[in-house]
């Protein structure tokens, strides 16, 4: 970032904070004065203006793309598709045309299909551009047409108004000749307004999870041609949703690569139409043969139930603690009584509990059949309480629960139950709310502060926050234990929690990236929704008390897993490494 424009900027609106940031400048501590000056100018309503002004830059861009190009031996080449449903659209398809032709790159054709019945013409000089001699009668036939007539090696969807950059075919072809062919590529887009850029997505990296649950890939794609048409055609009743129905297709190959070009590569014009129903039905479609129950989701998601083994396997629910027995209480009376999930075992490990009422209650809860309560009279060490305990469990899974939790809805084991019992998958997560019901945990960003931080952090619970992102499930780097579900066989496999090391802070972090370095993929899951009353039970890490074992800690952290320059791929580097807000990175 150039702190003096963003200076200037942000000191017309935000004085008082721009020169506070001015003076941390001014007296040699630039890098504070920069993080300062980002973090306010980040929260302001031209925000995204400021940040195409000094960190896009696209003329330079534009520029530099043509003089690389020049040198490239070869060059793909693109085929752009319009399909074209109503008459009102015809100015919009003009307006899209143009932004084909201003790129920079000039290997492309365009194919217009029109609606059946539809007789219009598109005048134009470019003999690149050419109009379907059929009619369409939906937008899953235009496609399937279009498709047909490419002969470019790859196709890119184009809504009737939606601009191209100027940029990104160059930004499309640079990546595809990085490495091996893609099957698909995407970049960002936001929407265009009054001529006016707003509401930019920047997206993380391939997340097939996240793809089944809202399609943040069709806006911006390219898919390669010859992938495009094994996938077959597309069943008319999906032609709200063709191309996530195709993309679904192409993705789900063994084979298929998927790129992410972190660029906004393509700009609105308009708000696409809400096609939740038809998304369900194609991923309800693709998903036929997992036998998973394909539903509408919140936030205009899709959500998908994975198969669960009949019969259910036993889960170890491992609950240290020590005294705080209203906390104990809650957390126990929800897990014993607010669970439909029911082949649990419940592992209660007392470290050196004093208390009477805690006492008391830990002798009432061993009379229930699923309970033992397990001493533990070692100095408190997380990881090594948690490691104690699995190795006295007798689940095939295990749940690993801070006492300062408490059970919302029955269905919370089930939730995480149905995504730790697939192959490929590591730890799996909560979404943990706040006692104000905002939200704590929706899974852990690595690298955020150059450690870990919780994504979307104080979002409201009802509040869809950054394009909807905290409210579907995916796959992350990592998820807290203080809700976590994982295989024992995986968990004993990485030497579960390190109790030498990290004994305290970010074992579960450090967990979660030995699943996921052996290949295991590990899960947020949103559904499956938990109160945490966050360290309540033993203080912050930040405290007088903790504050050396913490900064020991992180250290080990960051020298273990790179943190402080690791960028996490559900994090992109447009957005601040500092904030858990998913705020622009200036």
């Amino acid at each position: 970032m150039k702190f003096l424009p963003v200076f200037v900027q942000t000191l017309m609106r935000r004085p008082h904070r721009a020169l506070g940031a001015l003076f941390w400048y001014a007296t040699g501590r630039r890098v504070r004065a920069r993080n300062r000056l980002r973090m306010v100018a980040a929260q302001l309503p031209h925000a995204y203006q400021m940040w195409i002004d000094t960190i896009e830059r696209r003329h330079e861009a534009v520029a530099d793309a043509k003089t690389a190009a020049e040198r490239w031996l070869r060059r793909p080449t693109f085929t752009i598709v319009i399909s074209v449903s109503t008459a009102d659209e015809h100015a919009a398809v003009l307006a899209s045309l143009r932004s084909v032709q201003a790129q920079c790159l000039p290997d492309w054709a365009a194919i217009i299909v029109l609606a059946e019945g539809d007789r219009r013409s598109f005048p134009t000089s470019d003999a690149r551009i050419s109009v379907a001699e059929a009619r369409a009668q939906d937008a899953a036939q235009a496609l399937d047409m279009a498709i047909a007539l490419a002969r470019n090696d790859y196709i890119v969807p184009l809504a009737p108004g939606a601009l191209l950059s100027p940029i990104a075919l160059y930004r499309y072809a640079e990546a595809i000749l990085a490495g091996d062919k893609p099957a698909i590529l995407f970049g960002d887009h936001d929407e265009i307004e009054h001529r006016r850029r707003k509401r930019p997505w920047f997206k993380p990296q391939w997340n097939a999870e996240m793809f089944l649950a809202q399609d943040y890939v069709s806006p911006a794609c390219a898919v390669h041609t010859a992938d495009a048409r094994a996938a077959g055609p597309i069943a008319s009743d999906l032609a709200d949703a063709a191309l996530f129905a195709l993309l679904l297709r192409v993705s789900g190959a063994a084979s298929a690569r998927i790129v992410h070009v972190p660029f906004v590569q393509v700009h609105l014009a308009q708000v696409l139409p809400d096609n939740q129903a038809a998304r369900v039905r194609a991923a309800a479609r693709h998903l036929v043969d997992a036998r998973a129950i394909v539903s509408a989701g919140p936030h205009r998601s899709v959500r998908v139930q994975w198969p669960l083994p009949d019969p259910a396997p036993l889960v170890s629910i491992i609950v240290p603690t020590r005294d705080k027995e209203k906390l104990l209480r809650a957390c126990v009376s929800g897990v014993l009584s607010g669970t439909r999930y029911r082949n649990f075992e419940l592992l209660v490990v007392d470290n050196g509990s004093v208390e009477p009422d805690s006492l008391r209650y830990l002798d009432t809860i061993q009379e229930h059949p699923q309970v033992r309560v397990i001493p533990y009279d070692l100095p408190y060490n997380y990881s090594a309480i948690n490691n104690f305990a699995v190795a006295q469990a007798q689940g095939d899974y295990l749940c690993l629960l801070n006492n300062d939790t408490e059970v919302l809805d029955e269905d919370w084991l089930t939730e995480l139950m149905r995504q730790a019992v697939r192959p490929h998958v590591g730890a799996v997560g909560a979404k943990l709310l706040y006692d104000d019901g905002s939200i704590q945990h929706a899974g852990v960003i690595v690298g955020m502060g150059e450690a870990a931080g919780h994504a979307h952090r104080f979002l409201r619970q009802d509040d869809p926050g950054y394009f909807r992102q905290a409210h579907v499930p995916q796959y992350a780097s990592a998820v807290t234990a203080a809700c976590l579900v994982v295989a024992r066989d995986k968990f004993l496999a990485v030497g579960g929690l390190d109790e030498e090391r990290l004994q305290i802070a970010f074992n579960d972090v450090d967990l979660c990236l030995k699943l996921d370095r052996e290949g295991w993929r590990n899960v947020y899951a949103p559904a499956a929704v938990m109160i945490h009353h966050e360290s309540k039970s033993r203080g912050k890490d930040h405290s007088p008390a903790h504050i050396d074992r913490y900064m020991r800690e992180l250290g080990v952290l960051q020298q273990r897993w790179g943190t402080k320059t690791h960028a996490d791929p559900s994090h992109h580097p447009n957005l601040e490494r500092s904030s858990e807000t998913f705020v622009i990175r200036l």
